[in-house]
């Protein structure tokens, strides 16, 4: 398995209302060096939280400890800009599983898809009902259902649907990247191929 299976996520989450975060601000291009995964989240909004001197932004969001959870709530347009995919590994090695918002650019989404960030995207009504609930209880849970495609406002039972590619909630069930999925069908590709005429 490429990472934990995802089925259903209970939890709060972490607001940032902010429209149009683009990936470099998501994740710098000076922290892009690293091939491997690991790290980036150490550097996930980097400019935003913290200063040139490496102190911590009191104000930003993920500095104030009143605020936790796997699910990060964001502003519509979340993911635009180039199509790095560090954005996506910044936010799955921070601790986030899902993120949810009104719009994601879809480079971002297929990139957060492929490394078991869920992106789950709702209507602008429902996300300000989310951002509302947050801002009046920061410990306001979320439940992301995965196998019905849901999410639920547990406070107040509002919920939606959310649309996914039935290849990549298959993967995400089962915590498949794209390798994972071929390596279980192995067996079915030998078969293909050994039928194949020469």
């Amino acid at each position: 398995m490429a990472y934990d299976k995802f089925e259903i996520l209970k939890s709060s989450a972490v607001p940032l209302p902010i429209e149009n975060v683009d990936t470099d601000q998501i994740i710098p291009a000076r922290f892009l060096k690293a091939t491997e995964r690991k790290g980036f989240g150490d550097n996930l909004f980097r400019d935003w939280r913290y200063n040139p001197d490496n102190t911590p932004k009191e104000q930003f969001v993920l500095n104030n400890p009143t605020y936790s959870g796997k699910i990060l709530v964001g502003g519509k347009n979340f993911g635009s800009g180039s199509s790095r995919e560090h954005a996506a590994w910044a936010v799955y090695d921070y601790g986030f599983r899902c993120v949810v918002s009104s719009f994601f650019a879809d480079i971002f989404r297929g990139n957060c898809l492929n490394i078991g960030v869920l992106p789950v995207q709702v209507s602008a009504e429902f996300l300000d009902k989310i951002f509302k609930a947050i801002e009046a209880d920061p410990n306001t849970e979320l439940e992301i259902d995965l196998p019905k495609q849901t999410i639920t406002l547990l406070v107040t039972g509002e919920q939606e649907s959310f649309d996914i590619n039935g290849y990549k909630k298959e993967n995400m069930l089962n915590g498949f990247d794209d390798i994972d999925y071929l390596t279980k069908m192995k067996d079915e590709i030998k078969d293909f191929a050994d039928k194949r005429p020469f």
